[in-house]
This record gives C-alpha cells, sequence and structure tokens, in this order.
C-alpha cells in the first residue's frame, strides 16, 4: 500500500504519520501557514542579533558558558561549532528509519514558529527525507538530545556521512547525488537543530506503534493459545467484565470472544473444567492491564509530538518583535517515564506468552505429546523454541529497570539532572522486539498443539484462516528440523498486519 503523504499544517503530527514517513517513505510537504510561522520566527532572530538582545545561544555561549557575550560578527560560527562540537556519539548507526522519525519529528516541531530556524533550513530537512539521504548516526552515548541530533545537522552543512541509495558518502557528496546543497547556518539554528526532545519523541513514536501492534497480535495468538489448551470460554462472559471499569479488559475479552466464535474446540470444553489456570482464565484481564500502559504511553508521545521543545522559545507581539524565554521545555523525562512504563507491560506481556508456550508443550498439563512431537523422545519438538522465549523474557527483564530514575551532572553541574529518556526509549525498542519473538513462538506453539487437536474438532474460521496463513510459509512440524527460521518467519508476520486483517481485528490506526 502506498502510504499517505504529509502535509504539515496547522495540524500536529500523529504516530501513525510518523512510522508512514519514517519507515514507508511518505512524503513530506509543507503548508503556506507553516511557511509563514517560520518565517516570522526567523525574523524576530535577526533583529535580536541587530538588537544585541542577551538571549541563550543566540548572543551568548551554551551550557556553562552561557554568561560568554557572542559579537553579532561571530554568530554564524557559534552555531557552526555546537554542531561539530556536540556530534560526539559513538559506535553502531540508529537504524534508518529512527533517524527519518527524528527528522520528521524536527520538522513538526520547529515549524510551529517558536524556535526562529529558517524556512530553507527546514526544507532541505525535508528533502533529507523526500530524496532518500539518511544521515549516519552513532547510537550511543547521547543522554537524549544534542549529539544524535549533530551528526544529523553536520550533513547539512556538508560535513559527517549520509546513506543514499544504500551508499554511505561524506555529506557534502550525499547531498550532491540528491540534488542537493549544503546551507550555512545562521543565528540560533544550530542551537535549534540540537536542542529538544525531538529525537527521544521520534523514536518513541515507533516504540510504542510496535508495541500497540504487539498488543493486538497477543490477543490475536492469545485466543489460538486459548482454544489449544481448551480453556472454558465461560470467563470470557460479557457480564463479568462490565464489572470491572476497564474498557481496555473489555475490549480484549470481547476480541477473543470473537475470535473463538464458531470455534467447535472451545464448545467441546467449554465445561471441560470449572475454571482454567489464572494464565489463562485472565487472559483479558492481562492483557488489558497492558493495553492501559501502552494507550498511556502513546498518549504522552502524541502530546510530545505537538510539543515544542526548544530553548529558548520566541513569542512575537504582532509588532516584529517579541521575546525570547529561557526555560526547561527540552526536558523528556515525561517520554522517558512512558517508555520505562512500556518496557514494563511489555515484560509483563512477554512473561504471559511464554508461559503459555510452556503449559502447551508441557505434556503434564497441556493434555498433549510431549513438547508437540509426534514421536517424543525421537523428536523434541517445540522444547527448545521455548528455551529460546525463556531466555528472550530475560533479557527483556534485564533492561525493564527504570532508566529515568537515574542521572549524572553535566556541563560543570549546570545541567543536572538528565532525564535519561534516551536510554529508556532504545530499551524499550529492544524489548518490544524481543516480545515480537515471544508471541512468534507462541504462535508456532498454538498452531502446532491445534493442528495435533484437528482431528477431533475443527477451530473457529478466525483461528482456522489464522493456521492457514502460519502453514502457508510454516508446515506443520512432523519432525524436527531449524526451528529458529520459523522464529524468524513468524517473526516477520508478527510485525507485519496480515494476522489482524484475516481476522478482522483492527489495525494500528484504526479504532
Amino acid at each position: 500500500m502506498q502510504p499517505t503523504d504529509v502535509h504539515l499544517d496547522d495540524a500536529q503530527l500523529s504516530i501513525e504519520q510518523v512510522v508512514a514517513v519514517a519507515r514507508h517513505g511518505a512524503a513530506v510537504s509543507f503548508s503556506a501557514a507553516y511557511e509563514a510561522r517560520v518565517h516570522a520566527a526567523a525574523a524576530l532572530v535577526t533583529k535580536f542579533v541587530a538588537d544585541r538582545r542577551v538571549v541563550y545561544g543566540v548572543t551568548t555561549g551554551f551550557g556553562d558558558n552561557y554568561t560568554e557575550t557572542i559579537s553579532p560578527e561571530d554568530t554564524r560560527r557559534l552555531q557552526e561549532n555546537i554542531i561539530v562540537s556536540h556530534a560526539v556519539s559513538v559506535g553502531a548507526p540508529l537504524p534508518d528509519e529512527q533517524v527519518r522519525a527524528i527528522l520528521v519529528t524536527m520538522l513538526g516541531h520547529l515549524g510551529r514558529g517558536y524556535s526562529g530556524t529558517r524556512l530553507q533550513t527546514l526544507e532541505l530537512v525535508r528533502e533529507l527525507l523526500n530524496r532518500g539521504v539518511t544521515p549516519v548516526v552513532p547510537g550511543s552515548g547521547s543522554l537524549g538530545y544534542l549529539a544524535l541530533e549533530a551528526h544529523i545537522a553536520l550533513v547539512l552543512i556538508g560535513r559527517g556521512r549520509a546513506r543514499v541509495a544504500g551508499v554511505v558518502l561524506p555529506g557534502a557528496d550525499a547531498l550532491h547525488a540528491a540534488g542537493l546543497s549544503p546551507i550555512r547556518l545562521e543565528a540560533k539554528e544550530g542551537l535549534t537543530l540540537l536542542n529538544g526532545i525531538m529525537s527521544v519523541t521520534g523514536i518513541a513514536a515507533l516504540a510504542v506503534h510496535d508495541a500497540t501492534s504487539a498488543l493486538r497480535h497477543a490477543d490475536v495468538i492469545g485466543a489460538l493459545s486459548f482454544e489449544a489448551l481448551r480453556g472454558t470460554t465461560r470467563a470470557l462472559d460479557p457480564r463479568l467484565h462490565a464489572l470491572r471499569r476497564a474498557p481496555e479488559q473489555q475490549r480484549s475479552a470481547s476480541t477473543i470472544a470473537r475470535l473463538l466464535d464458531g470455534s467447535a474446540l472451545a464448545e467441546r470444553h467449554r465445561d471441560h473444567r470449572v475454571q482454567d489456570p489464572y494464565l489463562i482464565r485472565a487472559m483479558p484481564q492481562l492483557h488489558g492491564s497492558v493495553a492501559r500502559a501502552f494507550g498511556d504511553a502513546a498518549t504522552i508521545v502524541d502530546e510530545a509530538l505537538g510539543s515544542l521543545g526548544d530553548n529558548p522559545v520566541l513569542f512575537g507581539d504582532g509588532s516584529g518583535d517579541g521575546d525570547a524565554v529561557m526555560g526547561g521545555n527540552f526536558d523528556a523525562t515525561s517520554i522517558g517515564l512512558a517508555m520505562d512504563s512500556l518496557k514494563a507491560a511489555a515484560a509483563v506481556l512477554a512473561h504471559h506468552s511464554e508461559r503459555r508456550v510452556d503449559r502447551m508443550v508441557n505434556s503434564t498439563v497441556s493434555e498433549l505429546p510431549p513438547f508437540l512431537a509426534r514421536t517424543p523422545g525421537l523428536d523434541n519438538g517445540l522444547m527448545i523454541p521455548q528455551y529460546t522465549a525463556a531466555a528472550l523474557v530475560m533479557e527483556i527483564r534485564g533492561e525493564a529497570s527504570p532508566a529515568t530514575i537515574d542521572s549524572i551532572p553535566t556541563s560543570a553541574g549546570q545541567e543536572d539532572p538528565i532525564s535519561n529518556a534516551y536510554l529508556a526509549t532504545q530499551q524499550a525498542t529492544r524489548t518490544v522486539e524481543r516480545l515480537r519473538y515471544v508471541l512468534a513462538i507462541e504462535l508456532l506453539t498454538a498452531a502446532q498443539a491445534t493442528d495435533l487437536l484437528d482431528s477431533i474438532d475443527a477451530s473457529s474460521p478466525a483461528l482456522a484462516a489464522v493456521r492457514t496463513r502460519v502453514r502457508r510459509d510454516v508446515p506443520f512440524a512432523e519432525h524436527d528440523r531449524a526451528f529458529g527460521e520459523d522464529i524468524e518467519t513468524l517473526y516477520t508476520l508478527v510485525c507485519s498486519d496480515e494476522l489482524l486483517e484475516i481476522t478482522g481485528t483492527p489495525t494500528i490506526g484504526a479504532p
């Protein structure tokens, strides 16, 4: 599907728009109102410099050097200095989609008209996106802003490195290959390009989107496991869930019940037990709780996309003059806390998924052949994929501790505390990736288990469609094989919308 292009006007960016640009190559354009706001703010900066007004980062130095006055003749050099001196993150580069997410978030923030960045500068940022020029941004050693954005800004001035058509080139050569030219930054632009919550917000938007998608897949895959473990659908009674003031729980129960509708397996085992183990019986409560945490994180990221995290912030008075207000909107603690919460919720969801895998391969409780093998003993069956799921859960737990509780002062104590939101956001990204792998293992396991039961009774139409889709790429395991390849194949499936679409489960961005 061709992604919808993103037109930046008076409305704020959405999470779905960030994903469309960052991951699917949607083109970006500006409205006339956007351009007018940018021009007005840039004119304020020009006036402040001409008036020799004391404005942080415009006529003063940065950080603890804010006491140092900068002459009008040195304003350009000051902006270039901040970029080259701050481009110090190290290690493996960020994925291209994360860099693109930062770029489109940058356009959303700086186009609100309170920063003073010139339109031609933002047009160049836009053209990096539209023409496929992706700065190479080392991903380690950033406190959450400044260093990452500095590596991006280097390319704008013809320095640094960028990837074009899969080839990494020096910044100037990358621009030339795309028919672009470097710019010379004016007053405040270097600071504005580096400052604020743009990087953590862009990356967090991708993480929230993927976490929400994983949760919707968890309902689908969990329903297949519910069927395989012969859970009683009495626990899905809407009267029960109506008594809990938790709409996310009610939606999960409704979704799982709908997916099981028409299942002969579920009907046969409706009274198989008086009640199921907690893990099966409380699936809507468990998934609903995670949905609430993910939803809260999405709300915070959505608010951040519509915010401005710059410092100083410019306010025009309508007469061509105005004020520069120095403050702390660059702080990203709210995003860091949201990502820490998302990590914890994803860890809970991954744990429940792994425990369902364990129940299905454990013949003591599954009432199925050991490890779902046709010939147990000779074949190991799905014994070891459960090991992988367990290892992934432990890796997730290893990064679940809140990053935002840690802080080390910087800039001679001028910047204390530090939000550490960037670490929280990258940990959330890795956690969601591992969660999707755990869900892929549960899908592999549940499909094998229900196939073993298929001779008794049939699945519901929705879950039969899920199994048919799985079997298109991953056949039933009559004997042992390299199950790691199957896990990778199903991971790709879990990262797509296919299972949601074939079961009528809303995709991301749908109600």
